[in-house]
Parts: structure tokens; C-alpha cells; sequence
């Protein structure tokens, strides 16, 4: 017998049932509360987490010799600190409504007319590329130019494209530029400013070969569907305070980038604790751990251990025998040509982490023309590069429905023709 909170008594067995109906209350809740967290998880993150799986499972059944994980590791952290942090001064400067105000100045400076759009759209993908890295453009700059589209009238697949499109081809000139491009820094021997004098010309080249095909197949009028658009207001930030630490300190970032020695991630990391403490005085709300991009950090590690484990049983044979040792400009063709191709098959990241074990150390030109094939060639299969992947995503949360065949096979094109031209560039100019 006991006695509830009233004071009266009840038997034991009726206590014990109650007990009995609290932890079913308690474990139902839990599963219910566990089912809608699965049901929420995103197939992306699916991904992340079965390729990280993958890779520790191989790691654990020693299908992945310990010392490939650990140097893949080493030479990756300095990348997933700078992935974070570029991601999250971004993420932060984008609620400050910097890109809203850039994206309506460059429609509103377009007059209405597509031709004129067009080439400002270039140019800004291009320099969001160049400056923020390209996960930049497909994460930030693809949801404002969309949300540009829908309220002025433009059309939106060809801004979409642009960004998907310029977000791998614009991303050879600094190292800040594409995460592949700091995976390459302790080879490469290059600073930024070193690497944009050996790059200049490829990624100018880049950019034009992409320009004309984003014309033919996304901007001409025919595709396209209108002759003009209506130029937007001038776009007024609410909290222009805010707005201008956040503008600042993305510019002193990539200042730090062109002319400061430290690594490339304490340049992202000071200008990241700027804008977050900026946004605690001003915003402290908005401060989310959801901020961080979890599902990169966990996705990077596991692409790049499941690669490794490829690698220990044959990918390096084959793409030693398929890139060769020549250092001349047939080296740098296949090396690109190598490069671009598996990146499509596999993800680019781990593909020049893998390449770059077998192209000889004097073959700093070939070298160079693999970070041209993994770069720009990646713009055919939607897991190609991580840009892509959060490309997709985001034109589907806005509804914009783009043709996978379509994708693949104008994408095929631009990656044949962009990938030559640029290595052909590369070796004129080397």
C-alpha cells in the first residue's frame, strides 16, 4: 500500500502500474521525439553520415591503413577550420543583407536589360567565388539571386544556373577560391598573390568559355522567356550598423588573404569573431548552433576516407597510369583531362587529395593542370563537387525546378570545353 499526493491510499500494484504507464509515457515520448527528428534529417545528411560510417568502418576493419587516415586527416583539418568559419562569416554577413544590397544594385544597374544583367551577373558570381569560395556562392548568393528573380519579374533558371556554373569554373585564383586550392597550398608552393599570377589567364579563360555557353543555353532569349525586366528599388539594409561591421570585416578577411602570412582559416576565424560579436550586441538571437555547416564537416572527413580506402586497393595505379609523368602540355591535358573526369565519378576534393600522390614532384606545371581538371571540371553529376550539392538543395527549397538531363548534358559540355581551354591556357602561359 502507499499514498498518493491527496493522502489517500492506493495498493501497490496500482502504483506499480502507474509507475509502469509513466515510463511507457516517457519511452513513447522519446521514440516520438526521435522519429521526428529522423523524419526531419535531410537525404544530404544521410549522406554525410553514411559516407562517414563507410570510412570508419574501413578505418576499423583495416581496409584503410591507419597512417593514409591520419595523414588524410592532418592534412584536411586546417581546411575544415576554414570551411566553418568562412561558412559561418557568410552565413552572417548574409542576414546583415550585404548580398541583398549587392544583388539589387547589380539588377538595378542592369536597366532592365538582359544583356547588360547578364555580364553584372557574371561579374559578381565570379568575385563571390574568387573571394568567399565557391560552397559561398552556391550556399548564399544562389538564394538572393533567386529571391531577386521572384521579385522583379526575372527569370530564374538562368540566374540559378550562373551561380552553379561560376561557382566551379571562377574558383582557380585564390586559395580561398575552392577548398581543392588549399589542399594544394603545401605543393603548390604558392601565396595568393603567387598563385593568381600563375592563374590569371586560365580563370580568365574559364570565365569566358562559361560565359558564352550560360548565353547560349540559359540566357538568349529564347531560353530565357522575356525581352526585359523591371529594375528593382535600391535595397536598404535594416540595420545599417550591422551592415557596414559585416561589409568591413569580409573585406579585411580577404585584404588578410591577399597580404597577411597567417593561414588562410585565422583570416576567416578573426573576421568570423568580429561578425559574431557584432551580431551578439545587435542580434544575439540570430547567434544558432545551426549557424555552423555540421553536414560539411561531417561529410568532408567521411568523402575523404572512403576515397583513401579506393585508393589503397587500385585507384592509385589506375590514375597513375592514366595521368602519366609527362611534364610537358599533353602531362597537363591528361592531368586535367584525369582530373575532371573522376571528379564526376567520385567528388572532387578526395580526387585531388588521390592525384596529386601520383604526379611526380618536379611536375609542378601537371600539378597545376590536375587543380584545373578538379576545379573546373566538376559541373556534371550533382555530387560532383559539395557547391552542387547545396546548389541543388537550395533551388529546391525555393521551388525552382531545374532538368537533371538537362544539367548533365549542358554541364558536359562546358566541362570539356572549359577544362581544355584553361589547361591549354595554363601550359601557354607556364
Amino acid at each position: 500500500m502507499g499514498v498518493d499526493v491527496t493522502g489517500h491510499r492506493v495498493s501497490s500494484a496500482e502504483g506499480d502500474s502507474s509507475s509502469e504507464g509513466s515510463a511507457d509515457s516517457v519511452g513513447g515520448t522519446s521514440r516520438r521525439r526521435a522519429g521526428a527528428l529522423l523524419g526531419r534529417a535531410h537525404p544530404l545528411d544521410w549522406l554525410a553520415v553514411g559516407l562517414l560510417a563507410c570510412g570508419l568502418l574501413a578505418l576499423a576493419v583495416g581496409l584503410l591503413p591507419t597512417a593514409s587516415a591520419d595523414q588524410a586527416m592532418q592534412r584536411i583539418a586546417p581546411l575544415l577550420a576554414f570551411l566553418a568559419t568562412v561558412i559561418l562569416l557568410a552565413e552572417l554577413t548574409s542576414r546583415a543583407e550585404v548580398f541583398d544590397v549587392v544583388a539589387t544594385g547589380v539588377a538595378k544597374a542592369g536597366r532592365g536589360s538582359y544583356p547588360r544583367l547578364f555580364v553584372l551577373c557574371v561579374v559578381f558570381a565570379s568575385v563571390i567565388t574568387i573571394t568567399l569560395n565557391l560552397d559561398t556562392t552556391a550556399v548564399l548568393l544562389t538564394p538572393v539571386m533567386l529571391a531577386l528573380a521572384a521579385r522583379v519579374g526575372i527569370a530564374a533558371v538562368p540566374l540559378a544556373m550562373t551561380t552553379v556554373w561560376l561557382a566551379n569554373t571562377a574558383s582557380l585564383l585564390l586559395p580561398a577560391s575552392n577548398l581543392t586550392n588549399l589542399l594544394a597550398a603545401d605543393r603548390v608552393a604558392l601565396s595568393a598573390v603567387g598563385l593568381a599570377k600563375v592563374m590569371w589567364f586560365p580563370q580568365l579563360v574559364s570565365i569566358a568559355v562559361t560565359m558564352a555557353l550560360l548565353w547560349w543555353f540559359y540566357w538568349r532569349s529564347s531560353r530565357r522567356g522575356a525581352d526585359a525586366y523591371t529594375p528593382p528599388e535600391v535595397h536598404r539594409p535594416s540595420d545599417p550598423l550591422l551592415f557596414r561591421i559585416c561589409a568591413l570585416a569580409t573585406v579585411g578577411f580577404l585584404v588578410g588573404v591577399l597580404v597577411g602570412g597567417a593561414p588562410i582559416w585565422v583570416s576567416s576565424g578573426g573576421a568570423a569573431v568580429v561578425v559574431v560579436l557584432a551580431f551578439a550586441v545587435r542580434r544575439r538571437g540570430e547567434l544558432r548552433l545551426s549557424l555552423i555547416p555540421w553536414r560539411l564537416l561531417i561529410m568532408v572527413p567521411g568523402m575523404f576516407l572512403v576515397v583513401e580506402t579506393l585508393d589503397a586497393h587500385g585507384l592509385h595505379r589506375l590514375l597513375a597510369s592514366a595521368i602519366g609523368s609527362d611534364g610537358g602540355t599533353l602531362g597537363v591535358l591528361r592531368a586535367s583531362g584525369v582530373g575532371g573526369a573522376l571528379s564526376n565519378v567520385l567528388n572532387n576534393l578526395p580526387v585531388y587529395l588521390a592525384g596529386e600522390s601520383v604526379v611526380p614532384v618536379a611536375n609542378h606545371q601537371q600539378l597545376l593542370g590536375l587543380l584545373v581538371g578538379v576545379n573546373v571540371g566538376p559541373v556534371i553529376t550533382p555530387w560532383a563537387s559539395l557547391a552542387i550539392l547545396l546548389w541543388f538543395e537550395r533551388c529546391r527549397a525555393f521551388g525552382i525546378q531545374v532538368s537533371l538531363k538537362r544539367f548533365t548534358a549542358t554541364g558536359a559540355v562546358l566541362a570539356v570545353t572549359a577544362v581544355t581551354a584553361s589547361s591549354l591556357a595554363l601550359a601557354l602561359t607556364g
